[in-house]
């Protein structure tokens, strides 16, 4: 049997058992009979659509022969792009990666490929079928390696998009591979790269990083913003006013967890008032709101974080108003009451029910990605923990140990996970048979956790 026959050879084994003319399985497959005689004769090859349509009426799953089809159709040098396109969309759709892989392998030698493959990945991108279009920025960025082009930073913008999923290590991995890339990007898009680094950086807590990006973020966008006209064929994501009052945000943050508080309230002032902001059109309008709503949120935040408890009533109020900042509030509450030793029980019966609903808030994200919202749930209940544990009120401390633990495992939380089991060793002694048993389960994972980790493993 020749390398072009192996599907043919089943298409003609199907029609043989049916009993089938060449005639009725063209006409049931919709296919022109002359173009199928052609294709039976090996005149002709096979089109993508052809054989989903023949796959169909054999009554198999469709994509049934695509590893043959790779092997039979596209070997020649430069297989034509015409096949290869509807290929990789309908292995894209189902999820057939591997047979991504190998058509890639294919075609990467042909630099000329690199454009057309880089073409489809966006249109991958844009349709969210993020694994199939992670695949070919990946190979079109290594074919590209050594070249100072804006497609191959392109690719390493969208593969850190992609990426940022619940493993912090692995997210600040693929954060440190894109920054080097940020300044080969069109302006424009290295503003929205910059947001979400800073962003990224933010949620893994690496306070000097988020500062660095921020001064960059907020060079960027004052000129573009006060200096230069806009190229009205290339704007950015959202209205370009953001991305400075972005700047100032993340500044603000890095300020209030450096405990600089003046200083944090000078930058939430900075984009609290937004009258320098020259445009007035509702997507505008709706931005201002936004960061005025944010602007008031911090001051609170920072203001606690500071001592002042006098705010704590006012802050309450505003916290149950706003649901989706309610588990981030609540954070910064119970951390600035293991900081400075004042009671919230009261609080904390107020707010039971949200603390219950965080693990369906986790799935849901919302504002904030879930990454965020995971990050802030493990601290949330380690200080809840440590709170309880001061009390000695050990049974609660550790249902909220154990939850806190258990969060940090699944995104990696390396930090999280070391003031865990840390906590864990030193209270040990305040637990009952039952929940010792749990812990030492957990503990177990972090050990085999670590077993397979690429990273140094957590000293416990």
């Amino acid at each position: 049997m020749t390398s072009t026959t192996t599907i043919l050879a089943k298409v003609s084994e199907y029609m043989k058992e049916k009993s089938l003319t060449l005639s009725q399985f063209a006409r049931d497959s919709d296919i022109n009979p002359g173009t199928f005689s052609s294709i039976l004769k090996g005149v002709r090859l096979l089109t993508v659509d052809q054989l989903d349509r023949i796959t169909e009426l054999m009554d198999l799953p469709k994509g049934h022969y695509y590893e043959a089809y790779i092997k039979e159709h596209l070997q020649e040098i430069n297989p034509d792009w015409r096949r290869v396109y509807p290929l990789l969309n309908s292995c894209a759709e189902l999820r057939k990666l591997d047979s991504i892989r190998k058509v890639v392998a294919l075609l990467l030698d042909n630099l000329l490929y690199a454009p057309l493959l880089f073409e489809l990945a966006e249109e991958l991108f844009a349709k969210r079928m993020h694994e199939a279009a992670e695949v070919l920025y990946e190979n079109v960025a290594l074919s590209e390696r050594r070249q100072h082009s804006e497609r191959l930073a392109l690719c390493h913008y969208r593969l850190f998009t992609i990426r940022q999923r619940t493993n912090h290590e692995l997210n600040y991995q693929s954060a440190i591979q894109f920054e080097p890339f940020v300044e080969r990007l069109d302006e424009m898009d290295q503003l929205d790269a910059l947001k979400d680094l800073a962003h990224s950086y933010r949620a893994l807590r690496h306070w000097d990083k988020v500062d660095k990006i921020a001064s960059m973020l907020e060079t960027k966008a004052s000129i573009l913003y006060f200096k230069r006209e806009i190229n009205p064929t290339k704007k950015p994501s959202r209205p370009l006013f953001t991305y400075l009052a972005s700047s100032y945000l993340f500044h603000g943050t890095v300020c209030e967890v450096r405990g600089e508080y003046d200083r944090a309230l000078y930058y939430i002032d900075l984009y609290a008032d937004l009258n320098w902001v020259k445009e007035t059109d509702n997507e505008v309008q709706y931005w201002k709101t936004l960061f005025s709503d944010w602007a008031r949120a911090n001051t609170f935040v920072t203001r606690l974080g500071s001592g002042d408890i006098s705010i704590l009533p006012e802050y309450v109020s505003y916290l149950e108003s706003q649901k989706a900042e309610i588990h981030v509030g609540m954070l910064n509450i119970v951390e600035a009451a293991n900081r400075f030793g004042f009671n919230i029980d009261a609080l904390l019966m107020r707010l039971d029910t949200d603390i219950k609903n965080i693990s369906d808030d986790i799935k849901a994200a919302g504002v904030y990605s879930s990454q965020f919202v995971s990050e802030r749930s493990a601290r949330l209940f380690h200080e809840l923990a440590v709170y309880y544990i001061n009390k000695s009120e050990y049974p609660i401390a550790f249902h909220y140990l154990e939850g806190s633990l258990t969060i940090s495992l699944n995104i990696n939380q390396k930090s999280c996970i070391i003031k865990c089991v840390g906590l864990y060793e030193i209270y040990r002694e305040h637990l009952d048979e039952k929940s010792l048993l749990k812990f030492q389960k957990l503990i177990k994972e972090v050990y085999e956790h670590e077993k397979k980790s690429y990273l140094h493993p957590v000293s416990v």
